[in-house]
């Protein structure tokens, strides 16, 4: 597993300076990426690591990869949310540029709300509640709500909640985070919600409602996450499987 993680740090490193190119433009929406070829040789890398790289800017929704013509890079004027994956909001500012800040309005334990809990957890369950306000250009775009359940979390620092908690429940905790299941709905949010993401008066917002797993089928967190549907685009992938009757 050590061998591989110096090709990963490679790999992710390549996507996240490639995407940095397509943010600024130096490859504009509807021309072609450099060749993989040309890639190599520009990041002194092999095909497959690039080949990787790529992968990773497909399932962003910044290329999409065309049989015989190469990479075509897509418009990224709203920035996209991968649906599918486990991508914290932290991953996403590093690897598209975001320069998105976060500010974290409470932390603190709590009832979980039944609009999360329904079909989830127990009602009347409480958990460590961290709330943070996402910016970009100090233009709020997306309020999280998470809800951490206990077992496995306990408690958050301060330092870990204003940036990645992913980050800290993976290196500092050693949890292994697996899968998730999400519901995406459009919805009116309250009238608190929508002052905070300076929503206009149909206080409408995009409501992604996730509960999240470790590896060994363990829930540990609950997240509502608001986002302001003039900023963002959500994308996933499919593949079509055929089933003989």
């Amino acid at each position: 597993m050590a061998r591989n993680k110096p090709t990963k740090n490679k790999q992710n490193s390549i996507a996240q300076d490639i995407a940095l190119k397509i943010r600024h433009e130096q490859y504009r929406p509807g021309t072609f990426l450099p060749s993989e070829h040309h890639l190599c040789d520009l990041y002194g890398s092999s095909r497959e690591t690039i080949r990787k790289a790529l992968e990773q800017l497909t399932e962003l929704g910044l290329i999409q990869k065309m049989r015989g013509k190469g990479s075509l890079v897509l418009d990224i004027q709203r920035f996209s949310f991968p649906v599918s994956g486990i991508t914290s909001f932290q991953e996403l500012n590093k690897t598209l540029g975001m320069h998105a800040t976060t500010e974290v309005l409470q932390k603190k334990n709590d009832m979980i709300p039944d609009t999360l809990a329904k079909g989830r957890v127990d009602s009347g369950r409480t958990a460590l509640h961290i709330e943070r306000l996402r910016k970009i250009d100090q233009v709020p775009i997306v309020l999280d709500e998470d809800y951490l359940l206990n077992p496995p979390i306990s408690e958050v620092s301060d330092a870990a909640a204003a940036s990645s908690l992913y980050a800290y429940f993976e290196k500092e905790l050693g949890l292994d985070i697996s899968y998730a299941t999400k519901e995406i709905t459009v919805e009116k949010v309250s009238d608190r919600t929508a002052s905070l993401l300076a929503l206009d008066e149909n206080k409408l917002a995009v409501v992604i409602r996730s509960m999240t797993y470790l590896a060994d089928t363990t829930p540990f967190q609950l997240t509502a996450s608001y986002h302001k549907p003039d900023r963002f685009k959500f994308i996933d992938f499919a593949r079509r499987r055929k089933i003989s009757f």
